[in-house]
Parts: C-alpha cells; structure tokens; sequence
C-alpha cells in the first residue's frame, strides 16, 4: 500500500490552528474518509492539540505532516485489495518545531484552563511519542483506522485515572 505524505507550514500565530483543522478535514476527505467518522473526528482533535502547543509553546514557525493509506494509482487490478487495507491503515500526524527542549509533565489542576494537551494525545491516539528532529524535535501519534472509538477523552480531562494520574503534559 502507498503511503501519502502531506505537510503544510505552520506560522507562529494561534489562528494557524484552525487553518491546520480544516487543511486536515480535506486532506481526509479526500480520502473517502468522512468528517463525522471517528478517525476523522480523532485526528482533527489530535492536530489541534499538538499545533497549538508548537505555536504556543515556541512561539516559532512549525511543519504538519499526515502520512495518509492511499491507493497506487498504477495498480488499478490491486486497487479494491489496496482500498481494503487501506480501510484498516494507520494514520500518523507529526508536528515538528524549533525546540529542543522535550515534552515535560505538568500538573493540571482541575480547574485549569490548560495543559492537558499531551493528556488527550496519549488518552486518544493509539501511539505517540517525540523524537529530535534537526535542532528541534517532531511529536508524533498515530491513530489505527481499524481501531474502537475511545473513551479517553474523559480521562484526559479529569472523568478519570490515565496511566499518568495527576499528570498532563506540555510539549514545549
């Protein structure tokens, strides 16, 4: 199965958010991938989450990248075996920065207004995790198109225990 790259540069400015939302929504959609189905709800959550920490926290230019299942456009006899895989693909989202300074724990109290982000990544996405990238880093997750909805949403926002307590995280 052929694997999509798409990026899009992410300007230091929190309006970008909502520009990274929406260029999301129709790179899946050009996918066949519907914007009330949970992958898709999923990932334009995660892609909020990750873009806003890069912008807020550096205060610096940053890059978005999907890896996205897609269909050989030279395999047309291998096409319906391509678009069954790829209905059980994985989708991975990166967000590189500038930073080098890793994701550090923070505590949010309850009544906090914020830093909860790596919270709900760890809560929703199937995998994460960061790596150094150049002189900065690139936080990634990936989320299993096959997999069950989750309820970790809840979690992440005080319903309940995640592996990390009383911990969220801040990507910084």
């Amino acid at each position: 199965m052929q694997v999509l790259q798409v990026q899009l540069e992410i300007r230091p400015d929190p309006a970008e958010v909502g520009r990274a939302r929406s260029w999301a929504r129709s790179r899946l959609a050009g996918l066949g991938i519907g914007a009330d189905e949970p992958l898709a709800e999923t990932l334009v959550l995660l892609v909020s989450e990750l873009v806003t920490n890069a912008v807020v926290h550096t205060g610096r230019p940053a890059l978005l990248r999907l890896f996205l299942p897609g269909v050989a456009k030279e395999a047309v006899a291998e096409a319906a075996a391509e678009a069954e895989t790829a209905a059980r693909a994985t989708v991975r989202l990166e967000v590189a920065d500038t930073s080098s300074r890793a994701p550090v724990p923070r505590c949010a109290g309850g009544d906090a207004t914020g830093g909860r982000g790596l919270a709900l990544v760890d809560c929703l996405a199937d995998r994460w995790g960061w790596s150094p990238e150049g002189s900065g880093k690139s936080i990634w997750c990936e989320l299993d198109r096959c997999s069950q909805a989750r309820e970790g949403a809840a979690v992440a926002y005080g319903g309940g225990l995640s592996a990390y307590e009383d911990l969220a995280f801040e990507a910084v």
